[in-house]
């Protein structure tokens, strides 16, 4: 064992080591990438991707103008869902809106609403989405529903006997009711940046390693660098770790500044081991350098790096899950997520930080992440050694 661990850091080793880090600290834009985008693309993306949807632009047809129907609009409109835009005299008007882009929403009250509420009949509103965005239009609908069924408890306590609700059945008030008493589990608060946060930590450490191991590799390629090396008395090994060594100790500090931002940015909480997770963190930043290398020694020019770049990270962020749930992919597309170290690392993360699960829970993924970064780095010093040679 001494002698391996001598072998491992001998003098060439550190000397080839130091040379790296001082060439990492003379390129300033490389630093600067290991910083600046990271912290970047987590704050914007945590912020910008979420689920909810709200002030959603609303426009109103209001045949009916008493108090009643205003009352109505109020309702919706100072709701964070949605933002009153304008009256409109036509649903004809409504409509040449909302194709237009003008609004995304429409809401058409008859001429008998507030009559209809006095006798203690059913009334009924048109509620018009604009479902471009099958998504927005379908959470739009749950808002509007949920505002409505609001107001209508409201109108109930005033002794006014009305409905907005749909009859199943004529016999229902017969038969036993079933109530549904949710409870919310590791995110009682339903935040959604808890689930994008933790998946764009993975795809930022894959996608980060890969793109500065690859530009790193062609760089020195290009300056000439590398022949120099060869004509060192270093071997190829030691060669290729210390090329390796530099770049993962900065993306894994990288690492860290991204687990800061989530604790401090968006109070994601650490209700695992934080270990676990800097574990799995080191083996997806071996695979995205194991990617990046291979990608580097099929590549002749940076342009070349970056054009491979552009057809492997798109597939792999989509088929992660990290941005958006697995199960909402079609049936034979989930099984690929499983040849996803992007994946791996989500499912850790997550479970990790918001159920607190051990090692005993998350062993399948980490031994999917091991194998991935066993084969990508194997793959990246066979080229790597071969480009030597």
């Amino acid at each position: 064992m001494p002698a391996i661990m001598e072998g491992i850091v001998n003098h060439r080793l550190r000397a080839l080591i130091r040379k790296e880090f001082g060439q990492i600290r003379r390129d300033r834009r490389l630093a600067l990438s290991l910083i600046v985008p990271p912290t970047l693309q987590l704050l914007l993306l945590g912020f910008a991707l979420s689920a909810s949807v709200s002030n959603v632009k609303l426009g109103a047809v209001d045949d009916n103008r008493t108090s009643a129907s205003r009352e109505l609009i109020a309702v919706l409109s100072e709701s964070r869902s949605f933002r009153l835009v304008s009256y409109y005299a036509s649903v004809n008007q409504l409509g040449d809106a909302i194709s237009q882009g003008k609004i995304d929403a429409g809401v058409v009250i008859p001429y008998d609403y507030a009559r209809n509420l006095q006798r203690g009949r059913s009334t009924t509103i048109q509620f018009l989405l604009n479902a471009m965005n099958a998504n927005t239009a379908a959470i739009s609908q749950g808002y509007a529903e949920g505002v409505i069924q609001t107001y209508n408890n409201g109108l109930r306590n005033q002794g006014l006997h009305t409905s907005f609700e749909r009859i199943v059945s004529s016999s229902m008030n017969n038969q036993g009711q079933v109530q549904l008493f949710p409870a919310f589990l590791y995110n009682p608060g339903l935040e959604d940046s808890w689930f994008i946060v933790t998946g764009v930590f993975g795809l930022l450490l894959i996608l980060n390693s890969s793109l500065v191991a690859a530009g790193a590799m062609v760089r020195e390629r290009e300056a000439g660098t590398i022949e120099q090396l060869l004509m060192s008395p270093a071997g190829a090994s030691e060669i290729i770790i210390a090329k390796i060594a530099p770049l993962f100790f900065l993306l894994f500090l990288m690492s860290l500044l991204a687990v800061g931002i989530m604790k401090l940015a968006f109070h994601v909480p650490f209700h695992g081991k934080l270990p676990l997770v800097l574990c799995g963190a080191g083996l997806c930043i071996l695979s995205g350098i194991g990617l990046g290398t291979v990608n580097a020694t099929f590549s002749k020019t940076a342009q070349q790096a970056q054009l491979m770049a552009f057809f492997i990270n798109p597939p792999l962020s989509a088929l992660s899950g990290a941005l958006n749930p697995v199960e909402a992919m079609p049936a034979w597309m989930q099984t690929l997520t499983v040849l996803n170290p992007i994946h791996h690392f989500a499912a850790i993360a997550r479970s990790s930080l918001l159920k607190g699960s051990g090692i005993a829970d998350l062993w399948p993924n980490f031994a999917g992440l091991l194998i991935f970064t066993l084969v990508l780095v194997l793959l990246s010093v066979w080229r790597f050694r071969k480009q030597l040679s």
